[in-house]
């Protein structure tokens, strides 16, 4: 029960009017009460209703994506299978999931409406959309390039959410980073960022490894030691799968959040290993 609003508003009232002051901020200091109260219930956590559009549109815009360059290919599905494997969707779930990327395949797939849908579910979240746009290139470099119809679709999906086409344009680099860098650090091809258990080799990386892992963080060589740090942390934040469960993620959706940070983790030590960064 909240009541300081009531304590402080008669308190001041009073010094201010007597007794009618006081009567005064005491219904100033219910209603301040009552609004804190209402607050805090929206923001008490996501709502099962916002997770469940966080999780069609996922599945659903990975299908049209998929889709765009007209024959869903091996590559594309297994992306897909990886994804619900790595969110352990067994069951019902597994099915709505496989439902999702099947309606997002059909040719009238409203992309616009379901993004609009996602977006006023987020609440606008940049930290949360940021995140379902990066599972979505993940779609996109299913076979190792994006293609220009794919990459009309991730416009659209940019435009809808928020982002800048030079926004996008970073974020895409770093995707594409990420890629490599998985590839390099184990050998094998991506399959949408599952580490399967592996831990990353830990020999010296090569000149390449390095060079993406200085992408993946959004920084270059040139780039002063305090910026790498200081992006390296706002990278780390931006995914940290705590704060992104408290924001909407769904719970499913929680180890991709934390095999991002691994591969962020990685990337820094290996720039601060290799510039003696302390």
């Amino acid at each position: 029960m909240r009541i300081w609003g009531k304590v402080l508003g008669a308190f001041f009232g009073f010094l201010l009017g007597n007794i009618f002051g006081a009567l005064l901020g005491l219904w100033i200091g219910h209603r301040f009460d009552r609004g804190m109260g209402i607050r805090g219930a929206f923001q008490r956590g996501p709502s099962q209703q916002q997770q469940a559009v966080f999780f069609h549109a996922t599945f659903a815009v990975m299908g049209h994506i998929a889709k765009a360059s007209g024959q869903v290919t091996e590559q594309e599905i297994r992306v897909a299978s990886n994804l619900m494997d790595r969110m352990r969707l067994v069951g019902d779930q597994r099915a709505r999931a496989q439902e999702s990327f099947r309606l997002g395949k059909e040719a009238g797939f409203p992309l616009q409406e379901t993004l609009a849908e996602f977006r006023r579910a987020s609440l606008g979240q940049r930290d949360i959309l940021r995140f379902f746009l990066e599972v979505q290139l993940q779609a996109a470099f299913a076979d190792g390039k994006v293609e220009a119809n794919e990459r009309a679709i991730l416009h659209t999906i940019a435009d809808e959410l928020g982002f800048s086409r030079i926004e996008l344009a970073r974020i895409l680099a770093m995707a594409e980073a990420q890629m490599n860098f998985f590839n390099r650090a184990h050998g094998g091809q991506y399959q949408g960022g599952d580490h399967g258990g592996q831990q990353y080799r830990q020999e010296a990386p090569s000149a390449d490894r390095l060079k993406d892992a200085y992408q993946l963080l959004g920084v270059s060589e040139s780039d002063s030691d305090q910026d790498i740090k200081r992006a390296y942390r706002k990278e780390m934040s931006k995914h940290h799968p705590d704060k992104l469960a408290a924001k909407g993620l769904p719970p499913e959706m929680m180890e991709m959040a934390k095999e991002k940070t691994q591969e962020i983790q990685q990337a820094w030590e290996w720039i601060r290993e290799a510039r003696g960064i302390r």
